[in-house]
C-alpha cells in the first residue's frame, strides 16, 4: 500500500516579504531603504552652488612671424596644462603675418572658478589666468564682466582675479581635516567649454604628495580640460578643494583626479588679496627623500625626514651649519615625516623668523638653530661642485680613491673626502662611478684615502656598508652590498 505524502512547497515570496518586515520592525533597514539613505541626491546641492560657480575664458595678443595656426580652444588648455608641446598647426588662408607684427586678441583658453566674496573676487588655478591679456569671467546667469588678475601662485597654482559689482552669489569654505577617504563629493565647472557641468565621485587620499608645493586631496569625480579653477563641494555645500590636476596617460580623465586642499588655497589668496604676492620661507638646501635602505645602513631606524643634497653657498642653512647629508627629522619640533614636508614647513614660516632644525649626522641627532630667508621666484643656488685628481689601491668593497686637492676641498667646501678613480663589482653596483667624492663611510667622516681605506679594511665584508657620496652639485648616500 503506497503512502501519500502532501509536501507543500513554501511560498519564498512571501518569505522574503515577511524577513524584510521583520528586519524594519527590528529596525533594521530591509535594502532598498539602506540604498537610498546611502546614494545621496546632488540635484538640491547642485542648484544651490551652480551660481557661485564662474565660467573664465582668456585672450592674449600673439605676436608670430609665422601668423599662428588653428587650434580649437580646449585643446590649446589641455596641451598647456598637462606640459604637452603646442604641435605644428595648419595656416590660416590668406598673406602671412610680418615678422613681429602683433595680431587681434585670440582667446587662449577655458576654465573655471568661484565667487569668494559679495564683491567679486573670485579664484582659480594660476595656469588658467598665466600669459593672459584679458580675462572674461562669465556668470550662470550669462552676465560677462572683465576680470582684473590681482595676483598669481605657480608654486600652488592659485590665483585671484577680480570681477566689479557687489551682491554676487559665493561659496563657503570647509574643514578639510574633518575630509574623509571615501566621502562623497561633487564638482563643478565647464570640461571643454561646457558651462557649469556637475560631476561626483568619492574622496579616494588624502595628503597625496604628487611632486607639487601642496599635498593633494585624490578623488574619482570626473576631471577634464576646463574644469581646472572649479571647486570641489562637499555634501553641505562647502567648498574643500579646488580642482586643479588630472592622472591620466591619454591626457582625458581616466578615474584619477587632484584638488588643492581649500585651506592651503585660501592662505595663498589671503596673501595675494593683500599684497599681490606670496611670502615664503626658505633656508637654502636641496632635499631628497630617505630610502629604507639608507635609513637602516646608517642607523636612521626608519625612512624619515628630508636628506640634504646639496647647501645653497651663503644661504641660511649653511650659516646655521648644516651638511650635505644631513638629514633633517624636526622643524621647531614638528617632525618632517618625509622630504616633501619640510619645503611646506619652512614655506609657512615668517622670513627673519629663526626655527630650530633637528638634523641627523653620523649617528647622532644635534639641534641647529637657523633664520629663515625669504623664498625670491626662482631663487638662483650656487651649490659646490665636484672635479678630480690622482689615484690609490682598491679596496675590498671595489673602489680606488685618490686625496683631493686642496684647491678640490675648498670648491666643495669640505674638511676632508676622497676621489673615486674606479669603481668596480659591489661598488659600481651601488651606483658609485668615477668623479664621486666619498665624505664618509659607515657613519664615519672621511678625512683622506689613507684614513679611507684603513676604515674599509676593519669593514664586516658580510654587510652592507653606506657611503656618503657628492656627485656633482648633489650629495646622497648610497648602500654597497657584499656579493652573496
Amino acid at each position: 500500500m503506497g503512502l501519500n505524502i502532501a509536501v507543500r512547497r513554501p511560498d519564498w515570496r512571501a518569505a522574503v516579504a515577511a524577513g524584510l518586515c521583520a528586519l524594519s520592525l527590528a529596525g533594521v533597514p530591509a535594502v532598498g531603504q539602506a540604498q537610498a539613505r546611502e546614494l545621496p541626491d546632488f540635484t538640491e546641492l547642485a542648484e544651490r552652488m551652480s551660481p557661485t560657480v564662474v565660467n573664465i575664458r582668456t585672450t592674449e595678443r600673439v605676436r608670430s612671424a609665422q601668423g599662428g595656426g588653428e587650434m580649437d580652444d580646449q585643446m590649446r588648455e589641455f596641451f598647456r596644462r598637462f606640459g604637452i608641446p603646442l604641435p605644428n598647426t595648419p595656416r590660416r588662408n590668406g598673406p602671412p603675418t610680418a615678422p613681429d607684427e602683433e595680431s587681434a586678441p585670440q582667446q587662449r583658453g577655458v576654465g573655471s572658478g568661484f565667487i569668494l566674496s559679495a564683491d567679486g573676487f573670485v579664484m582659480t588655478n594660476a595656469h588658467v589666468v598665466e600669459g593672459a591679456d584679458e580675462v572674461i569671467v562669465t556668470l550662470t546667469d550669462q552676465r560677462e564682466f572683465k576680470a582684473k588678475i590681482i595676483g598669481s601662485d605657480k608654486r600652488t597654482d592659485v590665483a585671484v582675479v577680480k570681477i566689479d559689482g557687489t551682491g554676487f552669489p559665493f561659496v563657503k569654505t570647509g574643514d578639510v581635516n574633518k575630509l574623509k577617504v571615501g566621502e562623497w563629493v561633487m564638482a563643478i565647472g565647464s570640461p571643454f567649454g561646457l558651462e557649469n557641468t556637475v560631476t561626483a565621485g568619492i574622496v579616494s587620499a588624502k595628503q597625496r604628495d604628487t611632486g607639487d608645493y601642496l599635498p593633494l586631496i585624490q578623488t574619482d569625480v570626473a576631471i577634464n580640460p576646463g574644469n581646472s579653477g572649479g571647486p570641489l563641494l562637499n555634501l553641505r555645500g562647502e567648498v574643500v578643494g579646488i580642482n586643479s590636476q588630472i592622472y591620466s596617460r591619454s591626457g582625458m580623465f581616466a578615474g584619477i583626479s587632484f584638488a588643492i586642499p581649500i585651506d592651503e588655497a585660501m592662505r595663498v589668496a589671503d596673501q595675494l588679496r593683500a599684497t599681490g604676492r606670496v611670502v615664503r620661507g626658505r633656508i637654502g638646501v636641496t632635499i631628497a627623500p630617505v630610502t629604507k635602505d639608507v635609513a637602516e645602513s646608517i642607523g636612521l631606524g626608519k625612512p624619515a625626514g628630508a636628506l640634504v643634497q646639496g647647501v645653497e653657498e651663503g644661504g641660511p642653512a649653511q650659516k646655521a651649519g648644516i651638511e650635505a647629508g644631513d638629514i633633517i627629522t624636526k622643524v621647531d619640533g614638528r617632525t618632517v615625516d618625509k622630504s616633501g614636508d619640510l619645503p611646506r614647513i619652512i614655506g609657512n614660516t615668517k622670513p627673519g623668523a629663526k626655527a630650530t632644525l633637528q638634523v641627523y649626522r653620523r649617528g647622532a641627532t644635534r639641534d641647529l638653530a637657523v633664520t629663515v630667508a625669504e623664498l625670491e621666484p626662482d631663487q638662483a643656488r650656487r651649490v659646490a661642485k665636484a672635479e678630480s685628481p690622482a689615484s690609490a689601491p682598491k679596496t675590498a668593497i671595489g673602489l680606488t680613491v685618490s686625496d683631493l686637492t686642496e684647491a678640490q676641498r675648498k670648491e666643495l667646501k669640505v674638511r676632508g673626502g676622497v676621489r673615486v678613480e674606479l669603481a668596480e663589482g659591489a661598488a659600481a653596483r651601488a651606483g658609485l662611478r668615477e668623479g664621486d667624492v666619498i665624505l664618509s663611510v659607515d657613519n664615519v667622516e672621511v678625512v683622506d684615502a689613507r684614513q679611507f681605506n684603513a676604515a674599509v679594511a676593519k669593514l664586516d665584508r658580510t654587510k652592507p656598508v653606506s657611503v656618503l657620496v657628492r656627485r656633482g652639485e648633489w650629495t646622497n648616500y648610497a648602500v654597497i652590498r657584499p656579493s652573496k
